[in-house]
């Protein structure tokens, strides 16, 4: 038996914020946003607008860092409970989406701690005081449509994924408008993430009739925007935009892998982008998965348009088609290459191996692994070697 669930509605288009009227009859909303972008481009005032169109009372944090932490989540908790929203609304990136998730479970329970909230499926039910709106400005993560939310412990230094159906926003926008404003480092690396998540849902152990479709659907349409998508095409940022959400229906529902699961900890401690872990990674954890599942990795190169008679010929296309992506929008090939010094890698390559096994992603992965071939694995990653074993 599987789970298949997505938010109540989602609204595409340009000027989608004008929907935010549908929650006319709410009483308090509660924005969350990152730095200054969605201010800059006049977005978060155009939410500010419809809420107060809409007869609803508005109370804005800003200022959401990139890899949201504890300690931030534990501030928007208060700031929600001295508040009293009936809706929480996300706009922006992906982590102040994620940020206002974690905040929400915490305004709702403040009596749980980290701990208890980091098992997977776990969380008690919440909406008992508020639902949740999300509005993403980036074609990548999908946390609109997603039951995950990552948060950082930088006391230890890992990134935890907090896994449950109740994280899944009630009401997604999805306007097109907004990630046209995005610089085309954040457009490659988000556009990246997309990837590596419908990639990762269509092999998962958890893969299903449901989510397969989908995770076809935005590999196609995601080969075939995302250059020009970096290169600024109006156009190709609609399509990826619409594609990074049809990934995360497919992997919030289908589960991810790990290549997520050492992006989420090499992250926290070489501070290398999301998205940008999940392409340097992503070849070499597919030469590992493919003893496990060639022939659904050939599906993908197939419905991406890549060469090859055999399923092997078709995998390998597939892979170099992920380094002619990354070379083309000035990602390096491995972490080595990105900048990480050969010391510090190995001062703490054994701690991120050993909690990449431990990461909420691993178990759904097609090849079982410990902690020996996830070191191995990031050793090619680090070094840009064959994954060969």
């Amino acid at each position: 038996m599987f789970r298949f669930t997505l938010p109540r509605d989602i609204y595409v288009g340009h000027g989608a914020i004008e929907q935010l009227s549908v929650l006319e009859g709410h009483k308090k909303a509660f924005i969350c946003t990152g730095g200054h972008s969605m201010r800059r481009g006049g977005f978060l005032q155009k939410t500010e607008e419809a809420l107060h169109k809409a007869g609803i009372e508005t109370y804005t944090m800003e200022g959401i860092d990139p890899d949201p932490s504890i300690e931030k989540v534990r501030e928007g908790a208060k700031a929600m409970e001295e508040f009293g929203p009936d809706v929480i609304i996300a706009i922006g990136g992906g982590s102040p989406i994620d940020a206002a998730k974690a905040m929400w479970v915490f305004y709702e329970y403040p009596e749980l701690t980290f701990e208890e909230v980091q098992k997977p499926f776990s969380l008690p039910t919440l909406r008992q005081k508020a639902i949740f709106v999300a509005i993403p400005s980036t074609s990548g993560t999908a946390s609109e449509v997603t039951s995950f939310s990552v948060i950082t412990d930088y006391s230890t230094g890992i990134k935890y994924p907090l896994a449950d159906f109740n994280l899944t926003p009630d009401l997604a926008i999805l306007d097109l408008d907004l990630p046209q404003t995005m610089p085309k480092k954040l457009c490659a690396h988000t556009g990246m993430d997309a990837l590596t998540h419908a990639t990762e849902a269509y092999v998962s152990k958890f893969a299903n009739g449901f989510t397969d479709p989908l995770a076809k659907q935005a590999v196609s349409d995601i080969f075939d925007s995302i250059i020009d998508s970096y290169n600024e095409d109006t156009d190709a940022r609609d399509k990826m935009h619409i594609a990074q959400c049809m990934a995360g229906m497919a992997f919030s529902n289908g589960l991810l892998g790990i290549t997520h699961s050492l992006a989420h900890k090499i992250g926290a401690v070489f501070h290398i982008p999301h998205g940008c872990a999940n392409a340097i990674l992503m070849p070499y954890v597919i030469q590992f998965n493919k003893k496990a599942c060639l022939a659904r990795y050939a599906d993908l190169a197939r419905v991406a348009g890549l060469p090859g008679h055999t399923d092997a010929q078709l995998v390998q296309s597939y892979e170099e088609a992920i380094r002619c992506l990354n070379r083309k929008m000035n990602i390096p090939l491995n972490i080595h290459d990105y900048g990480v010094p050969e010391e510090l890698y190995l001062e703490k390559k054994e701690a991120i191996a050993h909690n990449a096994v431990l990461d909420a992603c691993t178990p759904e992965n097609p090849r079982e692994v410990d902690d020996a071939l996830m070191g191995c694995i990031l050793e090619c990653a680090y070094y840009g070697k064959p994954v060969n074993f």
